[in-house]
């Protein structure tokens, strides 16, 4: 359980760095037509070093968090996930001299308390069985995250970058689930398939939000859809479980740590430097 909660705060290390490359490079790229998912927009994205860089330290967090899903129930990983805004926030303050708020630096505080909390609290990963049912399902949930985000372009601003944000969010709740529902690769299982698809469209529309919307609206509809449905899941199919007589500290730690990363939301992106005034 100590390998997986290093491994899990490490994956948030790595993604919170990686939003912060991933961010300017989608800022940079050359904005594209229409309100949805632009998906030259992930093309143009990648001809920049800053992304393919970022690319680079999603891939190690994703290793990352695979091993910590297999020794964590899926509460305590996705919290940790959302934490990555922690890790942004103290980056930008740091490498481009972004002002954090008081709050925001309490919330920094609240985000490990929370996860300090979850770790105390939480039991092993559950080895529930489940029916194929729930491989088909995450399959269909994952194709459907892509007409979420087709349908997101049709919406007023302010409601696209919600939808784009927990679309997104969804999107990676749906790997979160699948790389627990795998057991092996298998060329024929569905959960395989709703990994690929899901992720790949949490990208896509993340990448679109960013471009086209509030960052702190995106970013707490990713929040709350990567967090509070795999959690459900993972609890009332998979049998994640906490410690006997720790259910309300796991409660109080994951609320803690979710609201800590909602007050962070702007950091979904990280703010761009101040310009050096010249001499």
């Amino acid at each position: 359980m100590l390998l997986g909660m290093i491994c899990a705060l490490a994956s948030s290390v790595c993604f919170g760095a990686a939003s912060v490359l991933q961010a300017m490079a989608a800022r940079a790229a050359e904005p594209g037509t229409g309100g949805g998912v632009d998906i030259a927009l992930m093309w143009r994205a990648l001809q920049q070093w800053r992304y393919l860089a970022g690319l680079g330290a999603d891939g190690l967090g994703f290793a990352l968090q695979i091993v910590a899903l297999r020794t964590l129930p899926i509460y305590v990983v996705g919290a940790a996930l959302a934490a990555s805004l922690a890790v942004t926030a103290v980056i930008a303050s740091r490498v481009l001299r972004a002002r954090l708020s008081r709050v925001e630096w309490g919330a920094v505080a609240a985000v490990c308390a929370g996860l300090a909390m979850l770790a105390l609290a939480s039991g092993k990963e559950g080895h529930q069985e489940t029916s194929e049912v729930l491989d088909w399902v995450l399959l269909v949930v994952s194709f459907g995250v892509l007409l979420l985000g087709v349908a997101a372009g049709r919406l007023p601003e302010r409601s696209r970058a919600l939808v784009l944000g927990l679309g997104a969010g969804i999107g990676f709740g749906v790997v979160e689930i699948a790389v627990r529902l795998l057991d092996g690769i298998h060329f024929t299982d569905p959960a395989l398939y709703a990994l690929l698809v899901g992720g790949g469209a949490a990208f896509m529309l993340l990448t679109s939000a960013f471009q086209r919307g509030s960052v702190t609206t995106a970013t707490a509809g990713a929040v709350l859809g990567e967090t509070v449905g795999p959690a459900i899941v993972g609890v009332a199919w998979l049998g994640d479980r906490t410690r006997d007589g720790f259910g309300w500290l796991a409660i109080v730690g994951f609320a803690v740590a979710v609201a800590g990363s909602l007050t962070l939301a702007r950091f979904g992106e990280a703010p761009a430097p101040e310009p050096v005034a010249a001499p």
